[in-house]
């Protein structure tokens, strides 16, 4: 049986809220479960909308590591369970995240 979430540990609002303040190694806990099961349709134990939450949430963490903002990384609490981590990076000479944001949106 597949245990009923309401909704991920933050949104994608959340995170870019943490990327544009956090120091470096300074870590944030974006999920909690096993992320590929966690955003297919046919497994997942979130409902549409919250799925899609996530799936954009971690777009946007991917997104963050190939800015150079982040590292991925997991911690794995047991079987088919796992701590996703987004850590801050030490920010290279590149623009401001919302320079980044709004970028990425033109």
């Amino acid at each position: 049986m597949i245990a009923r979430r309401h909704k991920p540990l933050v949104s994608e609002i959340d995170l870019c809220a943490w990327l544009s303040q956090a120091a470096p190694n300074d870590a944030l806990e974006y999920h909690r479960g096993f992320l590929v099961l966690d955003t297919d349709p046919n497994i997942s134990g979130f409902g549409t909308a919250e799925r899609l939450e996530l799936i954009q949430l971690a777009n946007r963490a991917l997104w963050a590591a190939e800015k150079q903002l982040v590292h991925l990384v997991q911690r794995r609490l047991g079987e088919s369970r796992f701590s996703y981590l987004a850590i801050a990076r030490l920010r290279p000479e590149t623009p401001a995240l919302s320079s980044l944001l709004l970028a990425e949106a033109a």
